[in-house]
């Protein structure tokens, strides 16, 4: 569905409870009271995570912004993740923010029903968790572009034969 057809639709549905006089407790919103977090799409690539925190905080305080951000470029895949202090406080983002217009570019914002935010590992897990996967083929042939963003080891001190790398999976027929 269009984005702004679902923007239009989740601001009929919130006018109908509005009229009805609908409480907290029967309102769509209702689904979602365990997670203060929204999903926010749609970004403009250059906005960061001050940014973010500037656009939501006007409707309760943020407690988390999660940038979604390319592992190997650093750059912003176009949403994030916001938490709220107060679960309320989604409600108010969710209702006035979804469909707005941020740097000239109308962002989505929904509820989250069970985002948990991912922790990142140290250097040392990291390196653990590739070398368990084994070594990049596409490194031994010096053709892997994805640097420390490849999720397969490039150390050259393991045996040729020690794993297959994102580049050259085959089955074994």
């Amino acid at each position: 569905m269009n984005p702004l057809t679902m923007v239009k639709q989740t601001q009929r549905i919130n006018a109908k409870e509005l009229d009805l006089g609908i409480s907290d407790e029967a309102s769509w919103h209702a689904k979602y009271k365990d997670s203060a977090y929204v999903y926010v799409g749609e970004l403009l690539y250059d906005l960061t995570e001050g940014d973010l925190l500037a656009v939501f905080a006007q409707y309760g305080e943020v407690v988390d912004v999660n940038l979604a951000r390319d592992k190997g470029t650093g750059k912003s895949k176009g949403f994030a993740f916001v938490a709220y202090e107060d679960q309320r406080s989604t409600n108010l983002a969710v209702d006035n923010l979804n469909g707005a217009k941020v740097l000239g570019r109308i962002i989505k914002v929904e509820h989250c029903g069970k985002y948990s935010k991912r922790e990142e590992d140290d250097e040392e897990t990291k390196h653990k968790k590739r070398e368990a996967r084994g070594v990049c083929r596409a490194f031994q042939r010096k053709e892997c572009t994805r640097g420390d963003g490849c999720k397969f080891s490039h150390d050259e001190n393991r045996g040729a034969n020690t794993g297959w790398g994102h580049e050259d999976r085959r089955s074994s027929r």
